[in-house]
């Protein structure tokens, strides 16, 4: 068969196998060095100074015209000032437009204030009125469940802009934030990137109470504990911590929350934010944070001794630690008996590899090692070659990156049509490529066959990483055949074995091996024997059966 990469001589494919690992490992080096330096010596970005905190004056005019100079620009915001007639004072509520729930302002704020009933009665009259006002409509008069008091002009201005209403009154040296923002939100909708045939149809929501309610309907317990951390600079935003407290791992606790604490930065958009700043090793491709939509499965991990990780305003959820082979778990392994659940996990497991090793064993078969491929196929495989005239890994390329194109622009593109143009521009692309002799028929099945086993990885994260390191082992099969495409396995296996996510090793229960944990590994047992958590978590409470 002819080849159009040159055939290496032994000991020049022996020297760059060995040559490669140790340029690989001083770049590593090299680049971690770059990104402490850029960080500090603590690995923590400097924070931004915040506002000087003022208290509130009490003189009504110039609180009201402090607030005006400071927050009065946004349009948004609205300012209804009238006078209590109980006190004969006057008053002024804040909010922004949209963000708070009209009837309950109206009804159980502006009714009762503006009412002409008698409530100076009830005062000590040892005490001025000025001084005690805030303290006591919040505990007698006003009948709202949420609500704060305020004495900062700091944190009075964002929390205004933060969707909460608050009320200025006159004479007193603090305001009340009343209620909550009550936005609009999304609906409770079936998760697009976690489809199941049999579960649940409920994901999460951008709400994080939402979100907080959907795990504790998930069944009545007083184990589950939820913390919130406030984390942004400039925008704050709430970020929940949840887990079992007398199953979770004390140890594993304390380092979530420390990493948390640590969170510095402007604005955490998206909870992939979260994922980036708080994994442990930011130059590995793999996840070390798994993302989920699902409630079910975050319950299932907590049960497990794992931690939740929920941020206001995006409905993915971030579970730690993870390792590999969770990442190709389905929650519907375990609705289904154990034998289907066993059956689709392992697919699952070997479309992954083949969706990883397929295109490198196809360039070093066909370049370097035809005598490997069975003589009737051999023959056939040149005989569709004839006609092209690149190597194999230039045309492997071709067609792998029009793959990637189409998966992306699927994506991009609306949804009645999305579908619709990969199928069809992945068809005709194949057949022209065909028909004008750039790629051979064989490719052609070889790439749809590695696209396909891509699709069968439950976490859409997991099959990114397996796709960009797919280009990296064509590479390796291109320079080294055989021989590359063993070194790049190893080398994804060192790397793997050496990975940890929050102290558990990735590659658990295979590296290191802990034997009652392959229960729940390529196989899935029956529920009948799986009566203790997994070791590799090392939970307070070791039974699931009590």
């Amino acid at each position: 068969m002819a080849s159009y990469i040159p055939d290496w001589p032994v000991f020049v494919q022996a020297g760059v196998t060995l040559l490669i690992p140790v340029l690989l490992y001083f770049v590593h080096r090299w680049f971690r060095s770059v990104v402490t330096n850029g960080r500090g010596a603590s690995g923590k970005l400097p924070a931004v100074p915040e506002e000087s905190a003022s208290p509130l004056t009490g003189d009504y005019d110039a609180d009201l015209d402090s607030i005006k100079q400071a927050i009065g620009s946004n349009d948004d915001l609205h300012f209804r000032e009238y006078k209590m007639a109980a006190f004969n004072i006057r008053a002024a509520l804040l909010y922004i437009d949209g963000m708070q729930e009209n009837q309950l302002i109206d009804t159980q704020v502006m009714q009762v204030l503006m009412g002409k009933e008698d409530f100076m009665k009830e005062m000590e009259p040892s005490v001025p009125a000025a001084d005690k006002l805030a303290a006591y409509l919040k505990q007698h008069i006003l009948p709202v469940v949420e609500i704060e008091e305020v004495q900062e002009t700091h944190r009075l201005h964002e929390m205004i802009l933060n969707g909460y209403t608050a009320l200025l009154i006159e004479g007193t040296c603090s305001a009340l934030l009343v209620g909550k923002p009550r936005g609009k939100t999304r609906s409770i909708t079936e998760p697009t990137s976690e489809a199941l045939l049999r579960g649940p149809r409920v994901g999460f929501t951008e709400a994080l109470s939402e979100n907080t309610l959907m795990l504790r309907r998930q069944g009545l317990t007083e184990l589950m504990e939820i913390k919130k951390y406030t984390v942004g600079n400039t925008l704050k935003r709430d970020l929940a911590v949840v887990y079992m407290k007398t199953i979770v791992n004390q140890d594993l606790l304390q380092e979530v929350e420390k990493r948390v604490s640590k969170i510095n930065l402007d604005f955490i958009a998206e909870s992939g934010y979260v994922e980036q700043l708080i994994e442990d090793d930011i130059l590995s491709p793999f996840q070390q944070v798994q993302n989920t939509e699902r409630p079910d499965r975050v319950i299932n991990a907590l049960m497990g001794g794992r931690i939740a990780l929920l941020l206001d305003g995006t409905p993915f959820a971030l579970i730690v630690p993870v390792t590999f082979s969770m990442l190709l778990q389905s929650p519907e392994d375990y609705y289904e008996r154990w034998l289907a659940g066993s059956l689709l996990r392992m697919l699952r497991f070997f479309a992954a590899f083949m969706s990883l090793m397929i295109p490198s064993l196809y360039i070093s078969f066909i370049s370097f090692h035809p005598g490997l491929i069975p003589t009737e196929l051999a023959i056939t495989i040149i005989e569709t070659r004839e006609r092209v005239p690149f190597p194999s890994l230039i045309e492997i390329l071709v067609l792998e990156v029009s793959i990637e194109i189409l998966r992306e622009a699927g994506v991009r593109l609306p949804k009645p049509i999305g579908s619709a143009m990969g199928i069809v521009g992945g068809l005709i692309i194949g057949e022209a490529a065909v028909q004008a002799g750039i790629v051979s028929p064989f490719l052609v099945i070889v790439v749809s066959v590695t696209a396909i086993a891509s699709f069968s990885i439950p976490m859409y994260s997991a099959g990114i990483t397996l796709r960009m390191l797919r280009f990296v082992g064509m590479f390796f099969a291109a320079v080294l055949g055989i021989l590359g495409t063993i070194l790049f396995f190893l080398l994804i296996c060192s790397h793997l074995t050496k990975l940890k996510s929050f102290g558990v090793p990735y590659v658990t229960p295979i590296s290191p091996i802990r034997l009652h944990d392959w229960k729940d590994l390529f196989v899935r047992a029956p529920l009948t024997l799986m009566k203790l958590r997994p070791e590799m978590m090392k939970t307070e409470r070791k039974r699931r059966k009590v």
